[in-house]
């Protein structure tokens, strides 16, 4: 079971996902890494970080298939790669250490991914 590294406790309403505040916000705690001092603390603070990347996911993918809807033309065929340029530039940003290369493959998976549950959706 996941833990709130805020406070111990276990994530309230989701067994193994991150915790959330009620208002559709996620939040996750964890300690810098520099101040982990052992492996079982350092496996929480993943375990914790990849539910919160778990939920984001499912989250984008949600927003992705409204975006695919909204789109004159949607799937695959409608990708904008100026757009996913812009989107890994802003993500290096904020992650420098991964740099562009690694967050646009990164980035090329979750879009695929996303774009492959929109068209299983609206297939029914």
């Amino acid at each position: 079971m996941t833990k709130d590294h805020a406070n111990g406790d276990p994530a309230p309403g989701t067994g193994t996902g991150a915790p959330r505040d009620g208002s559709g916000e996620l939040r996750i705690r964890v300690p810098d890494a520099s101040r982990i001092t052992d492996l079982t603390a350092a496996r929480a603070a993943i375990d914790a970080i990849d539910a919160a990347l778990a939920d984001l996911l499912a989250r984008r993918t949600e927003v992705a298939g409204v975006v695919q809807r909204l789109k004159p033309v949607g799937g695959f065929a409608g990708r904008n790669p100026e757009r996913e340029r812009q989107i890994v530039a802003a993500m290096a940003e904020r992650a420098p250490a991964l740099g562009p290369d690694r967050l646009a493959r990164i980035m090329n998976a979750v879009i695929e991914a996303g774009l492959e549950v929109a068209e299983e959706t609206s297939r029914g």
